[in-house]
């Protein structure tokens, strides 16, 4: 039996590997990859690498093994990920693993937005293949926003069409710890579970231009714009047109709260307080 996390390599699944990696022999680790060669580091430090692709079926007959203990990472490629996941679980059910975790969304079957129907079609997918499942509802990561502070600093502003909404993010590195936790927990603690995910304490756009402005020392606003706007500046700013459409409707989710929502899950999985979004631009800041 191994904990198998899948897309290994991404910026979430390397982050659940070296969580594992503090508590778990490496040999009790296996990497789902379809490059070996981007993941020749885990290979180096003991984990097992299988080979396979969400994309490409037949090559997931070898990923997994019965009594595995797996984390699904969605998949990346929006539009596709429904079949990808449904290849996943299908070789899953087939190896018979112990449990298939799943990082899906805040909110699940409430989440009222483009960007989470897949994940809410992938649950109903493991609902009905009767594996014993651990539902990872991920909040928003705090990098959707640090992750792009160039802009803001160059033009003073962030730019948002979210009105006063706010969002209970989390530090990347908070939910790949809870990822970790459910895996290596006594199983009957977390089988058939779901958990909410998301950060301590949910900020407003206003709050957060603000703190970027104190971190930076200069006048950082809050431009607030309605959704055909954001989507005229995205387009614009060269972002394409189908996942400029994903992320004005994502603002629309949140000036209606759908990403605020703050259960304690988190925190309460990883054991400590989750990252606060002042402490994630301190570190993009010094990254930058």
């Amino acid at each position: 039996m191994s904990i198998v996390v899948t897309g290994a390599t991404g910026q979430l699944g390397r982050l659940v590997v070296d969580t594992l990696l503090e508590t778990v022999p490496a040999q009790s680790v296996a990497a789902v990859v379809r490059d070996k060669a981007k993941a020749a580091d885990l290979a180096e430090r003991g984990v097992e690498l299988r080979i396979a692709d969400y994309s490409r079926p037949e090559t997931l007959a070898e990923a997994f093994e019965a009594g595995d203990r797996v984390l699904l990472i969605s998949g990346s490629e929006v539009g596709q990920r429904v079949a990808q996941h449904a290849a996943v679980i299908d070789a899953a059910k087939a190896a018979g693993v112990a449990q298939l975790a799943y990082t899906g969304v805040l909110g699940g079957p409430e989440a009222d937005f483009t960007l989470a129907d897949e994940h809410k079609a992938t649950e109903e997918l493991i609902l009905a293949s009767g594996l014993p499942y651990t539902f990872l509802r991920n909040g928003w990561y705090s990098e959707n926003y640090t992750a792009n502070l160039a802009p803001v600093l160059a033009h003073g502003a962030v730019v948002a069409s979210a009105g006063e909404g706010r969002v209970a993010s989390a530090a990347r590195a908070d939910y790949a710890a809870a990822a970790a936790a459910v895996l290596t927990g006594p199983a009957e603690e977390h089988l058939n579970k779901t958990y909410e995910l998301s950060g301590d304490t949910a900020w407003s756009f206003a709050e957060y231009a603000a703190e970027v402005g104190a971190q930076t020392g200069r006048e950082i606003t809050y431009n607030a714009v309605p959704g055909a706007v954001h989507l005229e500046i995205l387009t614009g700013a060269g972002v394409p047109g189908p996942f400029a459409e994903i992320l004005v409707d994502v603002d629309r989710a949140v000036a209606l709260g759908a990403l605020a929502l703050r259960t304690g899950d988190l925190a309460r999985l990883i054991g400590r307080p989750t990252t606060p979004i002042a402490e994630s631009i301190k570190d993009a800041l010094a990254a930058s």
